[in-house]
């Protein structure tokens, strides 16, 4: 994937050697937003589990530079799997996927890497055997509620969420 100046964005799956550099990047751009609540802050040691075992987080390098982070989760049966949220059964849990944060530097964004880091995730889920995937969005996130619908997510419901943020909710079914 090319930027704007044409320099290549290199993306690839990170380990837990990354960790630092998604925190960094995390604390760096959520500084700048107008609002804290825009976003539910990932603590290192929810990124160390994912990393672990319950999901895959993707990266895209500028430079050597991490510009851009994508998490998929694989929530399991743990109490906070989504599918609960939409009235999964027990049973039906470990099919679902969650595609969790996304944070973009401002220097990368506008050039489709949200809508590439859906793909990949979906087809990731797909590859693990989802049935569902499951995602939320602040109401006043358009870039990200327009790329859910584009990707054929549809919103469900709204409701408070995370230390009571409010959250739209979006659902797809995969087939």
């Amino acid at each position: 994937m090319r930027n704007r100046e044409g320099m290549e964005l290199q993306i690839r799956r990170l380990g837990h050697g990354d960790v630092e550099d998604i925190r960094k990047l995390m604390e760096d751009v959520i500084s700048r937003l107008p609002a804290q609540d825009l976003f539910a802050m990932d603590e290192e040691g929810y990124l160390q589990e994912l990393i672990q075992e319950k999901g895959e987080i993707y990266g895209a390098y500028l430079d050597g530079k991490l510009a851009a982070y994508t998490v998929l989760a694989f929530p399991g049966m743990s109490e906070q799997n989504l599918g609960r949220e939409f009235g999964v059964s027990e049973q039906e849990l470990p099919l679902v996927g969650v595609l969790d944060s996304t944070v973009v530097h401002e220097s990368v964004r506008g050039l489709g890497l949200q809508r590439h880091f859906h793909e990949l995730r979906e087809k990731r889920a797909r590859e693990k055997g989802c049935l569902y995937l499951y995602s939320t969005v602040h109401p006043e996130n358009h870039a990200s509620m327009k790329n859910l619908q584009a990707a054929g997510f549809t919103l469900q419901f709204t409701r408070p969420m995370y230390g009571g943020k409010n959250r739209h909710c979006f659902a797809k079914r995969l087939l």
